[in-house]
C-alpha cells in the first residue's frame, strides 16, 4: 500500500458539486495528474457575495498548486480587533504582522465570487499544468452506485467514473446515497449578513474599517457578535451578524431570502452606533440559518467519498470552513498521487479512500465541535485563544482548545504518510 511506482495510472474522476470546494479538489487533483469531470446541479457554478476568510492552512494549498492568487483580490489580514459591544472600545488585538515569517503563508480574505473565479480558472484554465477539468451543468446527482462508480442525473444522464467525490455542500445529496443521516439541531444562535462599498463608506463619512486589514468583532461573549471583514482588495466592507434565533422573524429561510433594513436593525439596538450606521447604508441583505451537525460515522463507501461542507459542516465561528475543504482536497491530491499506488485498481482507490477518512476525519471534527464552541465565546476563536493574559480570556478545557500552532503546524504530508503506515502493518 506504499510508495510503489510503476503501477500508478490516471484516474477518471468524478466531482458532485461546483462551488469552492469542489473547485479545489478538481485543482488538487488535476495537478496530481488526474482527469476529472466537475457536475453541477444548477445552470451555472458560481458563489454568492460574502466574504471568506483562508488562513496559512489553506493558503500554502492555493500556493503549492499554482493557483493565481492574485485574481481572487484578497486583503491580506494584519489583525484580529475585538471590540466592545456598545462602545465599540477596543479589547483585545492579536496580531498577525509576522504571520508569514512563522508559517509560510499569508492569511487572506477573499469575496466569495472572487475565489470561486480564481479556483474556476485553476481547475479549468488552460495555463496550468495538467488535464483541465471539464464543467457539466444543469446535472443533479440523484443515485450512486458505490461498487462500480456509476452516478445517475436528474436529467436523464448517466456516467462512470474511476473515483466519484462529493462536494455538493451543506444538503449533499452524495452524502446521502452514502446512507447518513446528519445528527443536526438549529442553532441557538440566527445570523444576517450585509456589505457596503468602501466608497459608499467614505462618501458619507462613516466610520472605515479599511485601513486594519483586520476582522473585527464587536460582542462575542454570547450569542451576540457582530464579525467584520474587508474584501475585494478592501473595495467591500461585509459584516456577519449573530443574534438569538427566538428573535428572528425568518429562521427557517436560508441565503437565497432577502431581508428589510428593519429586520437587520431590530436586534441590534445597543450596538456600537458607528456600526448602525454602517447598517443602515448598506445592501444584499441575507439571512443565514445555522444547524450543528454532530460529525458523521463515515466520510466514505466503495469508490465513493465525501468533503467539505458535505463531510463536516460547521458553524462559521473558527473562519476554518474554506480551509478544511480545501485541506480535504489536498489529502485526496496526496493520496492519489503517483507516491503511492492507490490509483492502480478499484480495490486500491477503496484503500486510498479509507485512508482518506482516517487522515481527515479527526482533524475536521476537531475544528467542528471548536467552532461550536467559539460561537458564543470570542476567546476559544485561534488566535485569541493565545492570548491568555487578556482580561476576558476564558475557554472551556485548556486541553481542547484550537490554537493557531495547532493549525498551521499540521504536516499533511505527514500525516498521510503515518496512516499508510499503519495501515500496511495491520
Amino acid at each position: 500500500m506504499g510508495s510503489i511506482k510503476g503501477t500508478w495510472q490516471q484516474l477518471d474522476i468524478a466531482v458532485i458539486g461546483g462551488g469552492i470546494g469542489g473547485l479545489a479538489t478538481a485543482t488538487s487533483l488535476r495537478q496530481a495528474g488526474h482527469k476529472v469531470t466537475i457536475y453541477e446541479r444548477a445552470d451555472f457554478a458560481g458563489e454568492v457575495g460574502a466574504s471568506i476568510s483562508c488562513a496559512a492552512n489553506g493558503t500554502k494549498w492555493l500556493e503549492k498548486w499554482g493557483v493565481n492568487i492574485p485574481m481572487g483580490r484578497p486583503v491580506i489580514l494584519r489583525k484580529l480587533i475585538s471590540h466592545d459591544w456598545a462602545t465599540g472600545d477596543v479589547t483585545n488585538v492579536y496580531d498577525l504582522a509576522d504571520y508569514k515569517e512563522r508559517w509560510g503563508s499569508v492569511y487572506n480574505m477573499f469575496h466569495r465570487v472572487d475565489m470561486h473565479a480564481m479556483l474556476m480558472d485553476s481547475a479549468m484554465g488552460v495555463s496550468h499544468t495538467g488535464t483541465p477539468s471539464v464543467l457539466k451543468v444543469n446535472h443533479r446527482c440523484t443515485k450512486i452506485d458505490h461498487e462500480k462508480g456509476i452516478v445517475t442525473f436528474a436529467n436523464g444522464n448517466i456516467a462512470q467514473h474511476d473515483l466519484v467525490i462529493g462536494a455538493d455542500g451543506i444538503g449533499s445529496q452524495v452524502r446521502s446515497t452514502l446512507g447518513i443521516v446528519p445528527d443536526r439541531k438549529q442553532s441557538t444562535s440566527h445570523c444576517y449578513h450585509c456589505i457596503i462599498t468602501t466608497e459608499d463608506v467614505k462618501r458619507l463619512d462613516l466610520l472605515d474599517l479599511t485601513p486594519n486589514s483586520a476582522i473585527e468583532y464587536w460582542g462575542g461573549q454570547g450569542i451576540d457578535k457582530i464579525v467584520y471583514s474587508p474584501c475585494r482588495e478592501g473595495e467591500l466592507n461585509s459584516f456577519y451578524c449573530f443574534f438569538p434565533t427566538a428573535l428572528s422573524k425568518n429562521p427557517g429561510e436560508g441565503w437565497n431570502h432577502h431581508i428589510s433594513m428593519e429586520e437587520l436593525l431590530a436586534p441590534f439596538e445597543t450596538l456600537d452606533p458607528r456600526l448602525l450606521a454602517l447598517f443602515k447604508n448598506s445592501e444584499d441583505i441575507k439571512p443565514w440559518r445555522l444547524f450543528v451537525h454532530q460529525p458523521y460515522p463515515i466520510w466514505q463507501k466503495g469508490l465513493t467519498c465525501i468533503l467539505g461542507d458535505a463531510a463536516h459542516p460547521m458553524m462559521p465561528d473558527q473562519s476554518q470552513g474554506a480551509c478544511t475543504a480545501i485541506e480535504d482536497a489536498a489529502a485526496l491530491g496526496i493520496i492519489f498521487s503517483n507516491k503511492y499506488n492507490f490509483a492502480s485498481s478499484p480495490a486500491e482507490i477503496r484503500k486510498g479512500l479509507q485512508i482518506y477518512e482516517q487522515v481527515r476525519k479527526p482533524r475536521a471534527s476537531r475544528v467542528q465541535e471548536a467552532s461550536a464552541r467559539a460561537r458564543e465565546n470570542i476567546t476559544e476563536r485561534i488566535g485569541f485563544s493565545s492570548n491568555t493574559t487578556n482580561p476576558l480570556y476564558k475557554v472551556a478545557d485548556e486541553k481542547k482548545k484550537l490554537t493557531i500552532e495547532e493549525m498551521n503546524e499540521y504536516d499533511m504530508f505527514a500525516a498521510v504518510d503515518r496512516v499508510v503506515s499503519g495501515a500496511e502493518m495491520a
